[in-house]
């Protein structure tokens, strides 16, 4: 009888050993994170369904939230200027990001090693600092928070990602192209535009809509630079989350996701190797 009770317990207590008891470690430890990330994400898009307005208790299937979401002329007005901000600070971005990875490249000078670290600088550089150092520099030049403002505390803060992405795809390029191309008789100029831009151009891209993703998301630098008129779509969200919930940001949330869900796709889609390319 002992010894059926001992049999009885090593079967139901029992656990892989070796290597499968790593794996069902790991598997197990993956799931739970996986859950703690994206379930509250599934349930928020799931109530965003939802006819109650506390979006607590499941009263039934609507789709009004999102009709009263395209109704509401704050949260439109808010959005069009992120959209608009993002928009521009996007293309300035991308361009300083592009020439900034190509001169760091192609040229060698006394401060290059300086300069490679200062870009790491606003990518290490807690937000609500960069936020006040960039308050502080508008005051003292007497610049009023607008859109101007907005535009330019985008940039600073979105380049480097654009630049660091570039860097890493020059990286990768044979130098050999450029070459050819100077030896068929094209001009440096005629080298850049015909063989090294095209080639940059999925990093371009890839670059263009991380820059555009940190823009339109960010709130604490925003909040510092921005006018009464600048008014962005997170702090429009944060100031009508402090009033109470709304069932209109669970609608605008699921949306914004699906918004979110297209860039990366599309960037990393952007990223992966040409027909011929070597990865």
């Amino acid at each position: 009888m002992t010894d059926f009770a001992s049999f009885g317990r090593r079967i139901l207590f029992r656990l892989p050993d070796g290597p499968k008891l790593v794996r069902w470690f790991c598997g197990s430890w993956t799931a739970l994170v996986l859950a703690f990330l994206y379930l509250p994400i599934v349930l928020l898009v799931l109530f965003s369904f939802n006819q109650s307005k506390s979006g607590f208790v499941w009263e039934g299937f609507t789709t009004k939230w999102y009709v009263d979401l395209f109704h509401n002329r704050v949260l439109l007005q808010a959005f069009g200027n992120s959209l608009l901000i993002g928009l521009i600070s996007t293309i300035f971005a991308t361009m300083l990001g592009t020439l900034g990875a190509w001169l760091l490249y192609r040229y060698r000078f006394r401060a290059h090693r300086l300069m490679e670290a200062c870009i790491f600088v606003p990518m290490i550089m807690p937000e609500i600092l960069m936020g006040v150092s960039l308050l502080v520099l508008f005051v003292m030049f007497s610049l009023p928070l607008s859109y101007f403002t907005v535009v330019i505390a985008h940039v600073t803060f979105t380049f480097p990602f654009v630049l660091i992405g570039m860097q890493a795809r020059l990286q990768g390029m044979d130098p050999s192209l450029e070459e050819a191309a100077l030896d068929l008789g094209a001009t440096p100029q005629q080298a850049f535009f015909k063989v090294i831009l095209p080639y940059l151009v999925p990093a371009i891209a890839s670059g263009a809509l991380l820059a555009f993703s940190l823009s339109l998301d960010d709130y604490i630098v925003t909040v510092f630079v921005t006018g009464a008129e600048s008014q962005t779509l997170p702090l429009k969200v944060y100031g009508m989350v402090r009033v109470g919930l709304n069932p209109q940001l669970n609608a605008l949330s699921a949306l914004g996701i699906i918004l979110t869900m297209i860039l990366v796709f599309a960037s990393e889609r952007l990223k992966q190797p040409t027909p011929g390319e070597t990865p």
